[in-house]
């Protein structure tokens, strides 16, 4: 009888295991710990037949004499003992200076290294929904500030190692590696992060990463920095969802700050409660969104049903339709612009059901 295709995949995954253990301990293989060990152990014995020590002392006097500390409790008292020291020692001379080159060799080719790497990693793979920030300039550094004090993960990739060491003493979890890889974003989890910001100080860099990104994960909400419009095009080609530019951005704040002073004061009270405003995609499946197709906010009823939330707008192929009033309906493909608190957006979130393709949050 042939096996099944369990127990098949039963023997690929001991095969793995046995692969993931070789490769582990090649490190070790033909290491003179054994021989350090084997060492210890005779001379403990030796110790307990001629001087009748218990093994606590047998133990510890070979340590001594190997580490050669010397002697200040005990010694041996009989000739027989006397040898075993003088074996101990001739065995260690060898067996020590091999393990210590060993040690040394291990530095050298990079393996502690590579240990710690891999830990780091792992400890990587369990972030989650999480946004990754490319590079950690001023730019990025606020950036990954706002995010932190609004209780969001953050990943900071980072090649230069003083911004690194700069994110580090922020307590962010930093990936030490070059953003436009394909691997380092693997790494970084881009496969399940909540969104990706391109910060890097080049148009051309944030365009690779863009990229990249895009093609890791197609739906994974992409924002890059953009210093012009040229830049700001051909990131939105290479399928950036929003492309910012600080001498823009802060251009406008400082006209809307002269302009419109209470409407910023209001934009920052916001940020500082505990509301937010989240966009709620909906599916494009019409079968998916038939229970809102062609029924307006009224019929819904959605503030009522969701303790409070309030739509701001409704985004569509059409336009954009600002504070939309109750005979308002919606449609598949429309996104939803929402604001409230987190369990408000929660509800919102459990009504809207199987018609929802994805959240993302503009502003908390």
């Amino acid at each position: 009888m042939g096996r099944g295709p369990r127990s098949t995949k039963a023997a690929k995954q001991l095969r793995g295991l046995i692969r993931s253990g070789r490769r582990r301990l090649q490190p070790f293989s033909g290491t003179p710990l054994l021989p350090l060990l084997g060492l210890v152990f005779t001379g403990a014995v030796g110790y307990r037949i001629t001087e009748g020590w218990d093994w606590g002392d047998c133990f510890w006097t070979v340590l001594i004499t190997l580490t050669t500390v010397g002697y200040g409790d005990q010694v041996p008292a009989h000739t027989a003992g006397r040898w075993v020291t003088a074996l101990i020692l001739l065995g260690g001379i060898v067996v020590v200076q091999q393990t210590l080159r060993w040690l040394l060799g291990l530095q050298e080719t990079g393996y502690f290294q590579r240990r710690r790497r891999q830990r780091h990693l792992r400890e990587l793979e369990r972030m989650r929904n999480h946004v990754i920030v490319c590079g950690y300039g001023r730019i990025g550094r606020e950036i990954a500030e706002q995010l932190s004090a609004e209780q969001v993960p953050v990943l900071v990739i980072e090649s230069n190692p003083q911004r690194s060491d700069a994110a580090l003493d922020r307590n962010l979890a930093v990936l030490a590696g070059d953003a436009t890889l394909d691997e380092t974003l693997q790494e970084a989890g881009v496969e399940r992060c909540r969104a990706l910001v391109a910060a890097l100080p080049s148009n051309a860099a944030n365009l690779y990463v863009v990229l990249s990104a895009r093609g890791l994960r197609p739906n994974c909400r992409l924002i890059a920095r953009a210093d012009s419009d040229e830049a700001e095009r051909k990131l939105r080609q290479a399928g950036a969802d929003a492309v910012v530019s600080p001498y823009i951005a802060g251009g406008r704040i400082m006209a809307a700050s002269a302009l419109r002073p209470l409407a910023l004061n209001f934009l920052d009270l916001l940020a500082g409660s505990n509301c937010e405003v989240e966009e709620f995609q909906l599916s494009n499946d019409r079968q998916r969104t038939e229970h809102l197709n062609g029924r307006s906010l009224i019929e819904l009823d959605l503030g009522r049903r969701t303790g409070g939330a309030l739509v701001l707008a409704i985004h569509s192929a059409a336009g954009l339709i600002a504070n939309p009033i109750g005979a308002t309906t919606l449609a598949a493909g429309q996104r939803l612009v929402v604001m409230g608190s987190l369990n408000q957006l929660k509800a919102m979130e459990e009504l809207l059901g199987a018609a929802l393709d994805a959240t993302s949050v503009v502003q908390a």
